[in-house]
């Protein structure tokens, strides 16, 4: 019986270990991975609902977020991620991935270039003939809620037999996934409630400081949970404590400027350089944001804590606040002046360091009020150059070993 079956029991158990991830994008990243997983699929892509403004009238379409492939995975070195393309496509009869937004059914295309001729949908073979990978069975599930609105959609792609052999998708694999696809929904649905929370909390400093954007902290935020990654590999963390951990960084990350909202505006919003003494006054935000989180309550509250407190110190101990107990305002460790010492190299939390170099990449390719975005040549190699003084070098060597994944964040959220 299908309920016996062993991928059954694992939509069960995934379950429960869905609803503990916190962070929206890793979330569908799991989603992707374990829809996969249940119906032996060798690649697939999530895409979620999202509105674009053109000629004045909101349109709907679905846009990839997340993409798949064990083939393609294991032609690369170990530890690199697969580069896709990020695309959007219409909520429409046109393609098998619109249809199924449109319609809310799932659909099973045994094979992609033999599409029955009454299909509405067809499929543009191009992306294969790019990338060198052949489509042959999907599998295409909507993800839609209990009172009937549509978060996105699976497509699960190719699969496999216990011989590695390309088959249909079955039935069962229809069933299986159905079960799956509620469940995650459920999941996403609390996701999108802690996003919106988070969001909520930056757009209160946005409004404050308009450089603090949605898009620049998911950007931070995803940049830091790339570099994470590679520098858990190279240390042996395991798979779960990395997935745990990753988890939590990503939501404390996009938190690192919360502390602006007790910024004075003159400060804030001053379309200039600071002087000398507004400079000073700004760099109170990293005391205020981490006393937000005086009261840890949870491992986000802690890691937010030592982000908003750390991701200005620099490897060589002259960036700010220093040695200063954020709720206190009492310096922890002096010069001989009475000021408080810089924290220096490893003093400053790995998630400081790694948010530090996050931020000022992302603040580089950035425009301001007064500057223009640098050039990609004049960011790397201003990077590069600050490894060792501003940076943890370690970790400057692994932003670039991982450049092509910071370069596709970039392209998952671009300035609006």
């Amino acid at each position: 019986m299908i309920g016996e079956n062993t991928d059954f029991r694992d939509i069960i158990r995934l379950d429960s270990e869905l609803n503990q991830i916190q962070d929206l994008d890793l979330l569908l990243e799991r989603i992707l991975l374990e829809a996969r997983k249940v119906v032996h699929a060798d690649a697939g892509s999530i895409y979620v609902k999202t509105a674009i403004e053109a000629e004045g009238k909101m349109t709907e379409q679905l846009s990839i977020k997340y993409a798949q492939n064990d083939t393609s995975q294991k032609t690369l070195p170990p530890g690199q991620k697969i580069i896709y393309s990020v695309f959007s496509v219409p909520i429409s009869e046109n393609s098998v991935a619109g249809y199924c937004a449109l319609t809310r059914k799932l659909i099973n295309v045994h094979d992609m270039y033999d599409i029955p001729s009454g299909a509405p949908y067809s499929f543009n073979s191009s992306i294969d003939k790019l990338s060198g990978y052949k489509t042959t069975s999907t599998l295409t599930i909507p993800l839609v809620t209990a009172d009937d609105r549509l978060l996105g959609v699976i497509q699960v792609i190719n699969a496999k037999d216990a011989e590695g052999n390309t088959i249909p998708f079955s039935n069962e694999d229809e069933f299986l996934i159905t079960h799956f696809a509620a469940n995650a929904t459920i999941a996403l649905q609390r996701a999108y409630v802690t996003r919106a929370m988070i969001l909520r909390m930056i757009k209160m400093a946005e409004l404050r400081d308009p450089k603090e954007t949605g898009t620049h902290v998911n950007r931070v935020a995803g940049y830091a949970v790339e570099i994470y990654d590679r520098w858990a590999y190279h240390h042996g963390v395991s798979e779960t404590e990395r997935d745990r951990f990753r988890d939590t960084l990503k939501i404390a990350s996009m938190l690192h400027d919360v502390g602006k909202v007790a910024i004075s505006d003159l400060i804030l919003k001053k379309p200039a350089r600071f002087t000398s003494e507004e400079y000073l006054v700004m760099q109170h935000h990293t005391l205020y944001g981490a006393g937000l989180f005086d009261d840890p309550q949870s491992p986000v509250d802690i890691i937010a804590r030592d982000i908003a407190l750390t991701h200005h110190e620099n490897w060589d101990g002259t960036g700010y606040p220093g040695w200063i107990d954020p709720v206190t305002m009492v310096p922890l460790k002096t010069n001989a002046e009475g000021k408080p010492l810089g924290r220096k190299g490893e003093e400053t939390p790995l998630v400081g360091r790694i948010v530090a170099l996050a931020d000022v990449f992302d603040a580089l390719c950035s425009k301001r009020v007064y500057k223009e975005p640098w050039s990609e040549e004049q960011v790397l190699a201003e990077i590069r150059q600050l490894g060792g003084t501003k940076f943890d070098p370690e970790l400057v060597n692994i932003f670039f070993e991982i450049l092509p994944s910071i370069k596709q964040m970039q392209r998952l959220y671009p300035e609006v």
